[in-house]
């Protein structure tokens, strides 16, 4: 499938619109590359806009402008322990923008997965959820390629390597399918905690489910605390009995986002 190169990224980008075929150079941090969060962070809402419009343009909304979506992005090579610089296919950013017909989600922001090359250039994979899918549309009713599913673009490496100060919160999950059942009959669960500003904290409340959705028995609260990029094991200080088939887990973030909407649980695993 063809990708979108935009031909002006950035006011100084004339020098590098030709996206090379240098795609088999070897990825390695490198502290002195010109592949900088800093960079990447300006460069990647500058194309993205362009690719949006066109996008959108092609589903014939005509009024919407790149100046409209004011699009702003953090960014974050492979986690807390890993230098943001270098080229590498383990960066994300997280971008949101300003369009009355597309809000963002709860935690205010999409998910890009960037492969970022030594040549300055990169392939940018967005979130399906908020610009569709490699196909779309178009206002004729014909199937087109859809210029904002994955794009390329590039930065010049004499631009601006000053931070922009950009965060969004991490964005917590119950990563679990089923609640687990540990030797001592306690239940636990697992939760994720994306890529972010500060990681992601709060308490984890559960309940035993009932048939008929009343409150059921009290499995008690733990606390959680959790880097960004990190998965932690959370264990119930109640202990489940026999004849307990579903938990309903509930959680309350006073660090970072998350659906603060009880889950129910299948119990895998002996009870009793």
């Amino acid at each position: 499938m063809r990708r979108v190169l935009i031909p002006v990224l950035v006011p100084t980008l004339a020098l590098v619109l030709a996206l090379a075929a240098l795609t088999g150079l070897a990825f390695a941090t490198n502290p002195g590359s010109t592949v900088t969060k800093a960079r990447l962070e300006r460069a990647l809402p500058a194309v993205f806009a362009h690719v949006y419009v066109q996008e959108q343009r092609l589903a014939g909304r005509t009024g919407l402008t790149v100046a409209d979506l004011d699009p702003v992005a953090m960014c974050d090579r492979g986690g807390p322990s890993v230098a943001d610089t270098g080229p590498g296919s383990d960066w994300v950013c997280l971008m949101s923008w300003q369009d009355p017909e597309v809000p963002m989600p709860t935690e205010g922001y999409g998910k890009f997965e960037l492969t970022v090359r030594s040549n300055d250039c990169f392939t940018a994979s967005s979130p399906s959820k908020l610009v569709g899918y490699a196909t779309m549309t178009d206002a004729s009713g014909k199937t087109v390629t859809n210029p904002a599913y994955e794009f390329d673009g590039c930065f010049d490496p004499d631009t601006s390597n000053t931070p922009t100060g950009h965060t969004f919160p991490s964005l917590l999950s119950l990563t679990s399918t089923t609640a687990q059942v540990d030797a001592s009959g306690h239940p636990q669960v697992q939760l994720g905690c994306g890529t972010g500003s500060d990681g992601c904290a709060g308490t984890l409340t559960a309940t035993v489910a009932t048939a008929d959705g009343s409150t059921g028995r009290s499995l008690g609260s733990v606390p959680f605390d959790l880097a960004e990029e990190q998965v932690k094991t959370v264990t119930l200080p109640g202990r489940l009995r026999a004849g307990d088939s579903q938990v309903v887990v509930t959680l309350s973030t006073t660090t970072g986002v998350g659906s603060s909407s009880p889950a129910t649980l299948a119990v895998q695993g002996a009870t009793g």
